[in-house]
């Protein structure tokens, strides 16, 4: 077994440890036994999750005396929903869930978002563990306490910040991952670096095909690298006030694309990210910001390592520019309907584009449509 790691997200009285490493599931009960008061904990977890890890999460609490109940989700995006919402909330209400017990969300991003948000409102809000599964939910969704579900007016655009009290990452559980999900996930770690990383940047191209064939020590140094970044972004901005925005990285064209396309797993999260990213850096390139150069790497990189960089090519299209403005209009970073763009001077030069240029973009989608 690898050693574990230990990042910290410094929040004051809320912060918390993320714990990185190898064989963690097993362990999980005595290191969220502090957190349980009651000596009971629900786990939400989807039918893939439980299928393939639930045993072993289960033997790991009750080493440790918790006893567990748990709450079983269909798994995709769809889930994410009001009525997902209602399901789990009414799950724990109905089991005689308090204050004193502890939910644990166990899956990728939309268990992470959807049991925590549940965990923020049930009872006027329970303590929560993240026990992420997916790469994705690993170096991004589980560190930094959005949480929130989907509606037909966009992606995430009812949730809540409730910060877990521990993070669990187990590099052991994305042996399981299919191909398109490791995918999905890489691209949250290369966007790190082209925040602010340039030469983590230069290592992600040299090393990607070592993490998506889920090298271990490629994969341990590329979780704890994204991690550590993501909890020092969060502990400057906890509330997405000022840089913390930045990790929105290709987002806003990212959520635009998702909503249009369904949310049926034709588009998954990670996917248009990897789309919207290689789409900020063009954008920036067409506005002079940054080079060709730049985003032709950037382009380059990301089609090399999987992704659909031609949004003619997405799930969706054709897409209606005007329809797709007003929906980046209802992105949660827009100011009274204004378009907030996370833009670039380079890689690694990420910065925050506030009331951008609607003309600008309007001919930019046109020339890529």
């Amino acid at each position: 077994m690898s050693q574990t790691h230990i990042a910290r997200v410094d929040l004051g009285a809320r912060s918390y440890d993320i714990h990185i490493g190898q064989g963690l599931l097993a362990r999980a009960g005595g290191l969220i036994a502090p957190f349980a008061p009651s000596k009971r904990v629900f786990v939400v977890t989807d039918e893939t999750v439980a299928r393939l890890h639930l045993p072993v999460l289960d033997a790991g609490l009750a080493t440790a005396g918790l006893a567990s109940r748990v709450v079983v989700l269909p798994p995709g995006e769809e889930t994410k929903s009001f009525a997902g919402f209602e399901r789990v909330c009414r799950a724990l209400l109905q089991a005689g869930a308090d204050r004193k017990d502890l939910v644990v969300a166990f899956g990728g991003g939309v268990i992470g978002d959807l049991a925590g948000f549940a965990a923020g409102v049930v009872m006027r809000g329970m303590d929560f563990v993240q026990i992420p599964t997916t790469l994705l939910s690993q170096v991004d969704s589980s560190v930094g306490g959005k949480t929130a579900i989907d509606t037909p007016e966009g992606k995430n655009l009812v949730g809540l910040f409730h910060q877990p009290r521990l993070v669990l990452a187990d590099l052991d559980v994305l042996k399981t991952l299919p191909p398109r999900e490791f995918l999905c996930g890489y691209a949250e770690v290369v966007k790190y670096g082209l925040i602010d990383m340039p030469d983590f940047y230069d290592w992600c191209e040299a090393n990607y095909a070592r993490i998506l064939a889920c090298d271990a020590e490629a994969l341990a140094y590329a979780v704890r690298a994204s991690v550590e970044a993501k909890a020092r972004i969060v502990a400057a901005d906890e509330r997405e006030g000022g840089v913390r925005a930045l990790l929105n990285l290709g987002h806003t064209f990212a959520h635009a694309f998702e909503t249009e396309a369904g949310y049926d797993n034709a588009l998954l999260h990670g996917e248009a990210v990897g789309t919207g990213m290689a789409l900020a850096f063009a954008f920036s390139a067409k506005l002079g910001l940054c080079s060709g150069q730049d985003a032709s790497r950037v382009r380059g990189h990301l089609s090399t390592a999987g992704f659909e960089t031609d949004i003619a090519k997405l799930p969706g299209a054709p897409f209606d520019i005007e329809r797709l403005i007003a929906l980046m209009g209802h992105d949660k970073k827009a100011e009274a309907g204004k378009l907030t763009f996370i833009l670039a001077r380079g890689i690694g030069g990420a910065f925050v584009q506030k009331s951008a240029d609607v003309d600008a973009l309007r001919a930019f989608l046109a020339e890529q449509i």
